[in-house]
């Protein structure tokens, strides 16, 4: 007996294997846990995922056949000695970039210094880290073309940085390279090794850390490793800025001699842990910004994430990169008017307060937030992190403009200052922003890239993040530079009363605008399922062998055509019902009725 369908029938089926797809969306979705982290949890993984080594029992063979086993606990296996390299080069760097220019000028040591003028040492420090930012694309291709992650950060540590730093600790001890200063050393060691050694190292070290969780059953866990992380590198960064330049004022040899002395421990205690890692070998594969296609079965996804695609996810993120490099610009600019707070701390300490809220606001985040979400099935969209980011980026921008009203009123009314402690906030709503924006930032560059371009998406990011915020930053500055001009035309405000003439407040609103722009583009439904689907496919390319065998057995009774293809909108549109790959009906003309 056939029985005809008319319109009605038609639209009824659709809606009923509409929800069907969805089940089993839902179902294919969590067919592999993403959160193992304890041995209870074995008996849920499937066999192809099982090593059957004690400490790392946990497999993953890649596209190339490679066999890498992970450990249960990864934080605490091998990460701890990654954190801790991170931690102390994080400590070194800091502590010896803020005292540099002070260094250079000889407020340190009168009798023995390089003699630069303050715009030569500032120049040379900005050279120094635009060399910083730089390299990171050298230890890329090292990494992931040439020795693979592991030798490149031995090579970066051992080769470039502890040796820039040594000499340029040196450099301070009188007559040491010779009876007069020897700028070429500070020269090499400043321009040369310790930018390139930090650049090696910036753009290697986050992957690696990520790389010790397994890339599918540990996936869940990478989101809190980013954050601490983030929180790793702002303790080093918060210890270095209070520490070293305290012992400069007294003896900048020891003051430099500290730093030196960390990073060879951590060195050598990142050696220690050589034997838990997992260490990927390099693909071979330099800049190739086309994606791969398969010609073994007609796919949509691409065997391989381009580095262009990489940096438009990256690029989302520069909004409030622009926010946050007011830091230690128009900040230290609108502090330096205000008085100090109880009677010691002025505008340069304010900076430790980023790294305070980093810390505080980080521990909430990964110790309540994530994990509140993660216990509700709930993931924010990558580009929502970077919109909140962005809107805590206003919320202190905002706020830095209501400073800067109470600065211009209190001076017009009373004559006096306002004290600078009114400027916390808003490094701690930048700090809060970060934890959402850069951890989330390093994160989606480390899963959304392919397993052949991990560092050089790292590189990306990092240039992201520091390269073109900075350049930005620039032309802001020389574009509304009268609004930095006092009564007489000039930018010397460092005084109240020239600061009362000028107009600061027009270049916060400028920045607030650029802030909710970022807000605005990442909360847009075409970024946020752009990114989306990129660390989708990026998830998919990782899939080994014969998990991909396994996907493809559970598949055989999934829809033909998928909810989030072309060809199936076109289709529903006309009314037909879902086809499934068991049959062998594909997408065809509209027909007025089908026979069963």
């Amino acid at each position: 007996m056939r029985k005809r369908f008319n319109l009605g029938d038609l639209q009824t089926m659709t809606k009923s294997n509409s929800n069907i797809d969805e089940t089993k969306e839902c179902q294919s979705n969590d067919a592999l846990p993403r959160n193992i982290h304890e041995e209870s949890q074995l008996s849920h993984v499937p066999e192809e995922f099982l090593s059957g080594c004690k400490h790392r029992p946990l497999l993953h063979i890649d596209d190339l056949g490679n066999r890498f086993k992970y450990a249960l606990q990864p934080m605490l296996y091998s990460v701890i000695f990654i954190f801790i390299i991170e931690l102390l080069e994080r400590f070194s760097y800091y502590g010896v970039s803020s005292t540099q220019t002070m260094n250079l000028t000889g407020a340190y040591n009168k009798d023995w210094n390089a003699g630069f003028t303050s715009i030569k040492a500032s120049s040379f420090v900005s050279i120094s880290t635009m060399v910083a930012y730089t390299t990171p694309f050298i230890g890329a291709v090292f990494a992931d073309s040439l020795l693979g992650d592991y030798k490149s950060m031995i090579l970066g540590l051992f080769l470039f940085y502890l040796p820039g730093i040594v000499m340029l600790t040196l450099s301070t001890v009188p007559h040491f390279f010779g009876h007069e200063f020897n700028e070429n050393i500070v020269i090499l060691s400043v321009l040369v090794l310790w930018p390139l050694g930090t650049g090696t190292i910036k753009s290697i070290v986050n992957v690696f850390g990520a790389k010790q969780f397994h890339p599918l059953l540990q996936s869940s866990l990478i989101e809190s490793y980013y954050v601490n992380f983030y929180m790793c590198i702002n303790i080093g960064a918060l210890a270095g800025v209070a520490i070293v330049p305290i012992i400069a004022q007294h003896n900048i040899t020891m003051a430099y001699a500290l730093p030196c002395s960390l990073i060879t421990i951590g060195g050598i205690l990142f050696l220690a842990g050589t034997q838990r890692y997992v260490k990927s070998p390099p693909r071979g594969v330099m800049f190739s910004f086309k994606c791969k296609s398969t010609n073994q079965e007609i796919s949509e996804a691409p065997e391989s994430i381009s580095l262009l695609t990489i940096f438009r996810i990256t690029i989302l993120i520069v909004p409030f990169c622009v926010g946050y490099n007011q830091l230690p610009t128009t900040f230290v600019v609108q502090g330096m008017v205000m008085d100090k707070a109880f009677g010691i701390f002025d505008v340069g300490s304010m900076n430790s307060l980023d790294s305070v809220g980093i810390l505080l606001f980080g521990y909430i985040t990964a110790s309540f937030i994530y994990p509140g979400l993660a216990r509700r099935n709930i993931k924010l969209p990558t580009s929502y992190k970077f919109a909140i980011g962005s809107a805590f980026g206003s919320l202190a921008i905002m706020w830095a403009i209501f400073v800067d009203r109470k600065i211009h009123a209190t001076y017009d009314t009373y004559g006096t200052k306002i004290n600078v402690l009114w400027q916390a906030p808003s490094y701690l709503l930048i700090g809060w922003g970060e934890i959402f924006a850069v951890s989330a930032s390093y994160e989606v560059a480390f899963k959304a890239s392919s397993p052949d371009k991990k560092v050089l998406a790292s590189a990306t990011n990092i240039f992201c993040v520091g390269g073109i915020p900075n350049l930005i930053c620039i032309f802001l500055y020389h574009s509304c530079s009268s609004w930095f001009q006092n009564s007489q035309g000039n930018t010397n405000i460092q005084h109240i009363e020239d600061y009362a003439t000028a107009k600061v407040e027009n270049y916060f609103l400028v920045l607030l605008g650029i802030m909710i722009l970022g807000i605005c583009i990442n909360t847009l439904p075409v970024v946020r399922d752009f990114v989306t689907s990129v660390e989708q496919q990026a998830a998919d390319i990782i899939l080994n062998p014969e998990a991909k065998k396994s996907v493809q057995k559970n598949d055989e009774e999934a829809p033909l055509l998928t909810p989030q293809s072309k060809r199936y909108r076109s289709y529903t549109q006309r009314n037909l019902p879902n086809l499934y790959k068991m049959g062998s009906m594909r997408a065809g003309q509209a027909q007025n009725s089908i026979a069963d």
